[in-house]
This record gives C-alpha cells, structure tokens and sequence, in this order.
C-alpha cells in the first residue's frame, strides 16, 4: 500500500514539472504576439513633401519643374539635427524646429530671414537656367542683376548707399560666381527692399511659395514651403520656414512642440497670424508669382 502511494505521488510531482515548460512557452508566444503588432514610427521625411500631411487633409498635385515643386522638394537633414547660426554656434530655434532645411549658408551674418528667401528663389531660377529673371533691389533700390554679374562687372558701394556697376572680369555663370553674387544681394538687401518687389497675396488662398512679410527695420519674413487642403471643408494648412538673426541654418517651424503644421483658420478666427518666431497682419501676405 505505501509503494502504491509513493509511486501516485511520485507520478504528480512528474506532472506538474512537464507542465511548468508550457506554461512558459505560451508566454513567451503571447509576448512575441504582442510586440510584433507594435506599430512602427514612420521615418523621418528626406524632404519637405514627405512631411505627413495632418489627418483629413491631402496634398494638391503640382506640376513639375514649378516654384511649388521646387519647395516641395528641398531636401532636409536627419530627425533632430540642430539648427546652426553661420559661426556654428547652435540657434536657439532649434527647440522649435520640425526639420532643418540641407543647404549651406556660408560663414558670414549676411543670410538673414529676406536673405533666405532670395536665396531660395534665386536657386530656382539659376538650376532652370533662368539668369534674366535672378535681380534683386538693394534698399537703396538699386536693381543688382545677375546676368550683369555673369557677364564679368561688379559693384562698387560708396558711403553704404551709392551703388555703381564697373567692370571686372570675364563672362563667368559658374556656381561659385553666382553664390557670390548672393552675398553681394544679401550685404544690401532685406525685407523693406524684397517687400516693394513681390505681389499681393490672399491668406485665404494662400499656395506653396507666398510669404509673410513685415517689411522695415526691423522687419522679418517667413515663406511657405508646403500646403494641404482638407477636401470637406477648403481649410489648408502650411508649413513654414525661416531664417532669422543672426545668420543661420533654413528651418522648418513647429506650429506645436509635436505638430509642423499651422492652420489657416486659426489665423482667420485670431484675425492674426502667429508663426511663433513672429506675428503677421493678416493682409502681410505676398508672393513672387
């Protein structure tokens, strides 16, 4: 009788240690189920246009090769790279910057907020081949055009206001004269000689390219880099970027700490456009085209 007992209970402890191993591996299944269903982020975006658009809204098509398309396009740097003043000094926008725009800016305090956005459109026009179209006015309203430059004159500034052309080299469309000829527009132009140049634009219906612009001293200038549309309803939303002072990297701003996109009906029912980085008029709104 006690052998009996001993080998019932003998054959319970045996039971119960093989079923210790299965209760485990079904764990293990149930967890490895768990994190495989786990969502993963989305990359980061390599350029603008890749930029998740905001639930419910959708990009509008535009055509290839346009000013629209060029923005939509410009490249931008790794999640979380910081925003550089010209002397490498870090910005203190970058705590609120959604991406970082991947062009150099040079080593001098010349590219401000107006100077970013020449730089932009005159790197449009000059990958199109487009050189009668690159002419910016310094304040002073002196029309510094491209093709003058490329063809081999300068320009002589006297006294910070008086501007004269003169000759100095040969023909010469070479990147590197053209990306002088910027620092050249950046040293004597800004947002009260680019605001008399651009036209009026509608906050309404404002596009890829239209710029806010508080032109003076002091004055700033944003540009709009991208646009969505809610198809119920016509409301947009825009990304927007900068530059500033001092001198420093493109960036994209942050509407929030964790969404790059503004409305535009917030402006409209505020009456006031408030980019974070600067507040516009509603009627501060233009556009090269």
């Amino acid at each position: 009788m006690k052998t009996i007992i001993y080998l019932f209970f003998s054959l319970c402890l045996i039971a119960c240690a093989n079923a210790q191993p299965k209760s485990s591996t079904c764990t293990t299944q149930s967890t490895d189920s768990a994190v495989a269903l786990v969502p993963q982020p989305a990359p980061f975006p390599n350029m603008v246009g890749e930029t998740p658009a905001p639930d419910g809204y959708t990009r509008d098509s535009v055509q290839s090769g346009t000013w629209a398309d060029y923005l939509r396009h410009l490249p931008l740097r790794p999640e979380g790279t910081p925003v550089y003043e010209y002397d490498g000094t870090r910005s203190s926008w970058s705590n609120y910057a959604y991406a970082v725009v991947d062009m150099e800016i040079g080593d001098k305090d010349i590219q401000q907020c107006a100077d970013a956005i020449i730089r932009l459109r005159a790197e449009y026009l000059y990958a199109q081949k487009r050189y009668d179209e690159i002419h910016f006015n310094f304040t002073n309203g002196f029309n510094c055009t491209y093709n003058r430059w490329a063809q081999g004159e300068r320009v002589r500034v006297r006294d910070g206001k008086y501007a004269s052309w003169y000759p100095s080299a040969g023909e010469d469309y070479s990147y590197a004269t053209f990306r002088k000829y910027l620092d050249m527009v950046f040293y004597y132009a800004g947002t009260a000689s680019l605001s008399k140049e651009l036209y009026k634009a509608d906050i309404h219906a404002i596009k890829i390219g239209d710029i806010f612009m508080q032109g003076g001293f002091p004055g700033h200038a944003m540009i709009v880099v991208d646009v969505a549309i809610d198809p119920s309803t016509g409301d947009r939303a825009i990304l927007v970027a900068q530059s500033y002072m001092p001198a420093q990297d493109i960036h994209i701003i942050s509407a929030t700490n964790d969404n790059p996109w503004f409305f535009v009906k917030d402006f409209l029912a505020a009456e006031y456009i408030d980019l974070r980085s600067w507040g516009f008029e509603l009627h501060q709104v233009q556009s090269f085209e």
